[in-house]
C-alpha cells in the first residue's frame, strides 16, 4: 500500500473516526499485555528457576536426565556430571538435566 492509502486508511472520518483508532490501539495493546503475563512471563520464570537449580546440582542429587534416565550424581564438574543408575555410571552433560531432586527427594515420591 502507498502512503496515501494508509493515510486514508487511518484518517478519522468524522468526528467518531479517530476515536475508534484510539479504542482499537487500546484493545490491542490489552491483548497483548494479556499475552505476556499469562504466556510469556511465567515460562521466562519457569526457565530461570530451571537453570538456576542445574547451575546448584551438587554431588548426592538425585537428577532425571532428557532421556529419562534417573541417578545419583557422584561428581560434578564444569558442565559435565558423573552420575550412578543401577549398577552403571554415566557422564551426563549438565543442560541435559530435565529435573533436579534432593538427596531425600526419592524416598518421597518413590
Amino acid at each position: 500500500m502507498t502512503p496515501a492509502a494508509l493515510f486514508l486508511l487511518f484518517a478519522p472520518a468524522g468526528e467518531s473516526g479517530g476515536r475508534g483508532l484510539s479504542i482499537f490501539l487500546l484493545q490491542m495493546g490489552a491483548f497483548i499485555a494479556i499475552i505476556y503475563f499469562l504466556l510469556i512471563r511465567p515460562k521466562v520464570q519457569q526457565e530461570k528457576r530451571h537453570k538456576e537449580r542445574i547451575a546448584q546440582i551438587k554431588k548426592g542429587d538425585e537428577i532425571v536426565t532428557a532421556g529419562g534416565v534417573v541417578g545419583e550424581v557422584v561428581h560434578v564438574k564444569d558442565d559435565r556430571l558423573t552420575i550412578k543408575s543401577g549398577e552403571s555410571r554415566l557422564v551426563v552433560q549438565r543442560d541435559r538435566v530435565a529435573d533436579v531432586r534432593g538427596p531425600g527427594d526419592a524416598e518421597k515420591t518413590g
